[in-house]
């Protein structure tokens, strides 16, 4: 699923691509890409124009002219691409809108169809279902809130870094990487973190996203930028889809467990094991 990075990325090469262009036509080839919100209010994008494209967690949100935006959750295999119209398009694409004077169309690719598209009015966008529980964005917070949400939590540090209301937009891959740079294991009670141990977490969010998005992101396998361009942050995975091979920083061989129904690879020597206890 694209993470924080990823969707930065498409932010960062929509965003000056699109802002003032005015749609001329919305189509709507897979109906259930829609979420049921308000669905006549995807009729009434044509003829506004775009103010701004941004992002919030792991979702992007396309703001419109009179109060309305889009939001687009890519899920699993979700692309958003920036094609000439006369581009094929393939059995996957479910959602394109065309814009007045441009040769360039924007395209919802998906296909595993677990990705999905909704129509919001600005006046209730912070209440709606996907952003209204959404923790506090991971390179905005401070460290004296950063600690604060550690209070009275007992989870280990894997699950509650994948957990979007208490942190949003960090996923499995960037977790994996996060723990290993600040020599956590994933396995830690939130509880047993003191200062130290929070501010090399929050410094090791800060760095690994930063650097992920200055490479545009990990295309492990279908992500690409608005361009079909693929990312390269793969290229500098520490631990994450490394099992059985030697860690970089100690040659230990990287190891991999399950946490709540997901793996987490870490290198047992650079992470060490300290009152942990296997489970959910």
């Amino acid at each position: 699923m694209p993470e924080l990075p990823e969707v930065e990325t498409i932010v960062r090469n929509l965003s000056s691509k699109l802002k003032g262009l005015e749609i001329s036509s919305v189509k709507i080839i897979y109906p259930p890409v829609l979420r049921k919100k308000k669905p006549s209010l995807i009729n009434d994008l044509k003829g506004r124009k775009v103010v701004s494209v941004r992002r919030r967690g792991k979702m992007l949100l396309i703001n419109f002219e009179r109060n309305l935006s889009l939001l687009i959750h890519l899920k699993m295999t979700g692309q958003l691409l920036f094609y000439p119209r006369e581009e094929p398009l393939d059995k996957h694409t479910h959602f394109i809108l065309s814009f007045k004077d441009e040769n360039k169309e924007l395209r919802f690719r998906d296909v595993r169809k677990f990705g999905f598209i909704s129509c919001i009015r600005n006046l209730d966008i912070s209440c709606a279902d996907e952003l209204k529980n959404l923790g506090p964005e991971p390179l905005e917070i401070d460290f004296p809130l950063f600690k604060k949400l550690f209070q009275g939590r007992k989870a280990r540090l894997k699950s509650l870094l994948l957990n979007q209301n208490f942190i949003a937009g960090i996923g499995n891959i960037y977790a994996d990487e996060i723990l290993f740079q600040a020599k956590l294991h994933p396995l830690t009670p939130a509880s047993h973190l003191g200062d130290d141990d929070l501010k090399r977490l929050l410094k090791a969010i800060r760095d690994v996203l930063r650097k992920a998005i200055v490479h545009k992101g990990s295309s492990i396998r279908s992500f690409t930028n608005a361009e079909g361009k693929r990312g390269k942050f793969q290229n500098y995975h520490q631990v994450y889809g490394r099992e059985s091979q030697s860690c970089f920083i100690c040659g230990e061989k990287i190891k991999r467990l399950r946490l709540g129904g997901r793996s987490s690879s870490f290198c047992p020597r650079c992470q060490k094991e300290k009152n942990c206890v296997p489970g959910n």
